[in-house]
Order: C-alpha cells, then structure tokens, then sequence
C-alpha cells in the first residue's frame, strides 16, 4: 500500500496525527525495552485507544458538511517516525496495528472527501481498535510477562523520547 503524504479529509488529519503520537508513544514506552507491558504502559495504551474512540464519536456525530468553496483541499500529513523493531515482541504488536490503522485512513476513499469517514472506513477503523483492545485485555494482561532470559535482550534501546523545542 503507497504511503499518503496528504489527504483531504481534515478529519483523517486529526485520528493521522494522534494515532501518529500513539505509536511514537508506545515505541518510546519503557516496556519497549523488556518483555514485559507494565501496568504504567498498559494504562496508557487504554487511553490512547479511548482517546482514538472518543475522537472517532465525535468526528462521526458532525453533521454531514457541504463545502463547495473549500473542497478539494489538501491537508499535508506530517512524516511517520522511522521506528526500528524494539525488544518488546507486544510493543511491535501493537504499533504494527496502529500503522495499519493509520494507513487505512490515510488511503481510503474517506480521505478524499472534506470531512467525515463513511461507514465502511469507520467501521474498519472501530474493528482495529477494538482489535488492539483485545490484544490488551486478551493477551497481553493475561499471558504476560514472559521469562525470556535467553532472547533477552536482542534488540538495541529505542532511546529516549524528543527533546524540548
């Protein structure tokens, strides 16, 4: 699937950049060093998905806009982060979903509109999120941590996060 470097939909645009951060964040996370998704991480990662959920209700509960004058706009998406595969098996679970969530968005035919998702696109967007969701509370809370001390570590630190302007 080809990487959208813009779209026209200022919706897409607001789940693009905060489902970026989300990624960015569970890619920086402190459980992205070790086979565990500690408590603090994994608390995070529920408000991530209710922050994704609660900006798609809203987006879907506008009203349906005609913009003639405005319309087609085009809104530049800001360049995903390049991140390399961490040591946390479920981090890079995790951040490979929301990619494809993003990257759902960004290409589908609700990015070329003004504003809005269909219901296809929002329905494939609920479906992934309600998929990492499941991932937290089906497997991750259940079957981890793992003792792993002998493929353990095998991935260099992710580092730490951006700096101050």
């Amino acid at each position: 699937m080809a990487e959208s470097n813009a779209v026209n939909n200022q919706d897409v645009v607001g789940l693009y950049n905060r489902i970026n951060d989300f990624i960015y964040e569970m890619f920086k996370s402190v459980s992205s060093q070790t086979s565990e998704v500690n408590e603090f991480d994994q608390a995070r990662l529920a408000t991530y998905l209710n922050a994704i959920d609660t900006f798609h209700d809203w987006v879907m509960n506008q009203p349906h806009l005609d913009l003639p004058e405005t319309s087609p706009r085009l809104y530049p998406l800001r360049a995903p982060d390049e991140l390399p595969i961490v040591e946390n098996e479920n981090i890079n679970d995790i951040t490979r979903m929301m990619t494809v969530a993003r990257d759902e968005l960004t290409n589908s035919q609700s990015a070329r509109v003004a504003a809005g998702l269909n219901k296809f696109d929002s329905g494939r967007l609920t479906a992934m999120i309600e998929k990492l969701r499941r991932f937290l509370t089906d497997y991750i809370q259940i079957a981890t941590p793992l003792d792993v001390p002998e493929s353990s570590p095998a991935m260099p630190s992710s580092g730490h996060g951006r700096q101050g302007i």
